[in-house]
């Protein structure tokens, strides 16, 4: 049996190494979440202050170069885009478990929101509302699967060390979200909002190359597609999801 404190024996599997007792693919996708929540709540902590900067609703002293909304369509934006970034939890955990698999999708995931973390940091409103859109989005296609992933490292419910990996991962969502108000919030607030809005991109790029440079530690069960698309259903998801899109635009 493996040390708690060592790799496990030899010709074993890399994502079956442990540390500390858990495999540690556990590491790879604690620091992958924790940099992803770093990035989401950096730039949460900036939205409303930089929507409303140069607005009437602006804070005396605080800086220009917002977007000089009214305080009411503010708070509606940033409502609506935490919601959707909930809401597409949902089809973020359809696509890994029926088109790409869970590793693909995180992978797709963290691209899409660094790429809107890159847009919000240009000006202008095209570039803000896209940037929402693909953060919202990869945010979405992150979540479900890179939990799902942190189950893939034990084996089935009724491992002892499961609880515990799931707890300790939370801990590095929280420690990213704990950390982001302070260091995005305030060099974006005091200094630039779209160096603000930059350094969550730093962030997300961080995340995203702790998991592609330490892939191998994960299960490969991950980079399975567990209920793959049918040839006539692919073609039927094709066509609504063209007619959602579209709807959507509008």
């Amino acid at each position: 049996m493996a040390s708690s404190l060592t790799a496990a024996s030899t010709g074993a599997p890399r994502y079956q190494k442990t540390f500390l007792g858990h495999p540690r693919g556990l590491t790879t996708l604690f620091f992958t979440e924790m940099w992803e929540r770093f990035s989401y709540y950096g730039m949460r902590a900036l939205l409303v202050y930089y929507l409303v900067s140069g607005g009437v609703d602006a804070a005396k002293g605080s800086q220009g170069g917002g977007l000089a909304m009214t305080a009411a369509t503010a708070t509606a934006i940033y409502s609506v885009y935490v919601s959707m970034v909930y809401l597409m939890a949902m089809p973020g955990g359809w696509f890994g478990d029926r088109v790409w698999g869970a590793r693909k999708t995180v992978t797709i995931a963290g691209f899409v929101i660094m790429a809107g973390h890159v847009s919000l940091a240009l000006p202008g409103q095209p570039a803000f509302f896209a940037g929402l859109a693909l953060v919202a989005v990869g945010s979405g296609l992150l979540k479900a699967n890179i939990s799902t992933m942190v189950g893939h490292l034990y084996d089935g419910p009724d491992d002892p060390r499961r609880d515990g990996g799931f707890t300790l991962f939370y801990i590095g969502i929280n420690l990213g979200a704990f950390v982001a108000p302070f260091v995005i919030g305030t060099i974006g607030k005091e200094y630039s909002w779209h160096l603000g809005f930059a350094l969550a991109a730093v962030g997300m790029g961080l995340g995203l190359a702790v998991f592609l440079a330490f892939a191998k530690s994960l299960n490969p069960k991950s980079s399975e597609v567990p209920n793959p698309l049918s040839p006539e259903e692919r073609k039927a998801i094709v066509t609504k999801v063209a007619l959602v899109v579209v709807l959507a635009a509008v």
